[in-house]
């Protein structure tokens, strides 16, 4: 009996210390919680990556992704100086600052993915709404880029508050129905402006090719007339003649005059 006992005893506490361990896996951060008593709270160092030995009755463990995170979040309306309205979609990359973990969960108390896909909605969007307030509509437009910048700026800052590393950000920006119409037409506008300067290059072109030849057939007759005088038509007529008197009206005429 004392030999099961000794048995049944060593089994429960391997059990027992096997719940009393967390491994915390590569990519992951572990953070240790006081449940009880006056150390209550997170402590101020956080766990590094491997295998951590806790009290289960008075301490959680709780893992934490540090690779990476991609969120496409929904799109939603923001209004511009001039009060135009753009929908903005945005998609950030962002991961959790090495050894912020402890300061993101004392703050928040809510697993990291509903932090990054909820929580933190509300800032992004004051974020942009803050930028575009500086803009009026045709200058978002005409100084995308400048704006562009300031959103990725205010963005890594309040993130960076919050103890995460801003990898990635695209705006998805899609400019009001009124301004995508009034661009469509514009563009439309140049094709055709440039279609009607190409065939107008065309006709030029022909014109320009039926001058020359007019002019060169104009010089080509010139030069004829100066050469075809009368002593050379006679010429050619000996060399090209068959022996026959040829008839001109009603007589026989050898030569005809050509003045």
């Amino acid at each position: 009996m004392k030999t099961i006992k000794s048995l049944l005893f060593a089994l429960v506490s391997l059990l027992f210390l096997g719940s009393c361990s967390e491994r915390i896996d590569a990519g992951h951060e572990g953070i240790l919680v006081k449940a009880y008593g006056s150390d209550k709270g997170v402590q101020d160092v956080a766990l590094v990556t491997g295998r951590v030995w806790y009290n289960p009755f008075t301490e959680d463990v709780y893992e934490t992704p540090t690779f990476v995170q991609t969120v496409n979040y929904e799109p939603f309306g923001v209004n511009a100086k001039d009060g135009s309205v753009f929908t903005v979609d945005p998609t950030l990359s962002l991961k959790i600052n090495s050894g912020e973990s402890p300061k993101i969960f004392i703050k928040y108390r809510k697993p990291l993915n509903e932090i990054i896909e909820q929580t933190l909605v509300n800032h992004i969007k004051d974020v942009y709404r803050i930028e575009f307030n500086k803009y009026t509509t045709d200058s978002i437009i005409s100084r995308r880029e400048a704006f562009e910048d300031g959103v990725q700026k205010k963005m890594s800052e309040f993130l960076q508050k919050e103890g995460f590393i801003l990898e990635q950000l695209t705006s998805g920006i899609k400019y009001p129905e009124s301004i995508t119409q009034a661009i469509n037409a514009k563009n439309a506008a140049t094709q055709k402006a440039q279609q009607a300067e190409n065939e107008l290059r065309v006709v030029k072109a022909n014109a320009q090719k039926l001058i020359v030849q007019a002019e060169a057939e104009a010089r080509a007759n010139e030069l004829k007339q100066r050469t075809l005088t009368p002593l050379l038509v006679q010429q050619q007529f000996i060399e090209k003649w068959d022996g026959k008197t040829p008839l001109y009206g009603s007589s026989p005429t050898f030569f005809k005059n050509v003045n």
